[in-house]
């Protein structure tokens, strides 16, 4: 079979690269044609679809940059809420702290002064009751030192002033006496 072909081409003349010349002019013709119909109809066509395309890409790539740098935007205002927010929270928990520290000077120095306060009530109550006692104590022992006297001399000794100046001279002395020892 490949003899066959050989001897076929042998005996043709003509090369068969190059086709014979009314086939090249209606192959020409063809294309040309062709080249019309896609130079006219098809080619605007594609370069619209192309333009189309080009457009939407670089606005997707142009919404997509104003979406990041939105959200880049919006991220950097969170931080600054956020930082905002920390910076609140410590000045809050700084004045929760002054104001505990100063109600508890507060509550110190009122229990302070209530400790005065009860302190000196105490010494004021002391001091009358000391006082009291002084002068029941001086009634007491006058009236009995009186009542000894008296039974020892055999006479009453009613005598009130007399009576009161001599157990004051006496108690004083004894009082003298008692701080001289101090």
């Amino acid at each position: 079979m490949i003899a066959n072909l050989v001897q076929l081409a042998a005996e043709e003349k003509q090369n068969p690269l190059i086709p014979p010349g009314p086939e090249l002019l209606v192959g020409t013709i063809a294309f040309a044609i062709v080249f019309f119909f896609f130079w006219k109809k098809l080619l605007p066509t594609i370069n619209k679809v192309l333009e189309e395309r080009r457009e939407a890409i670089e606005g997707g790539i142009e919404k997509a940059e104003a979406a990041q740098t939105e959200a880049q935007s919006v991220l950097e205002q969170y931080k600054a809420q956020l930082a905002e927010a920390r910076h609140e929270a410590a000045r809050l928990r700084q004045e929760a702290q002054e104001q505990g520290a100063q109600l508890i000077a507060e509550m110190r120095a009122e229990g302070q002064r209530q400790r005065d306060e009860i302190l000196a009530a105490g010494h004021s109550q002391i001091e009358a009751d000391k006082k009291a006692a002084s002068q029941s104590l001086r009634q007491d022992v006058g009236k009995l030192a009186t009542d000894l006297a008296g039974k020892l001399v055999g006479e009453s000794l009613e005598d009130h002033a007399r009576q009161s100046r001599t157990i004051d001279r006496f108690l004083d002395e004894i009082e003298e006496k008692a701080e001289a020892a101090r």
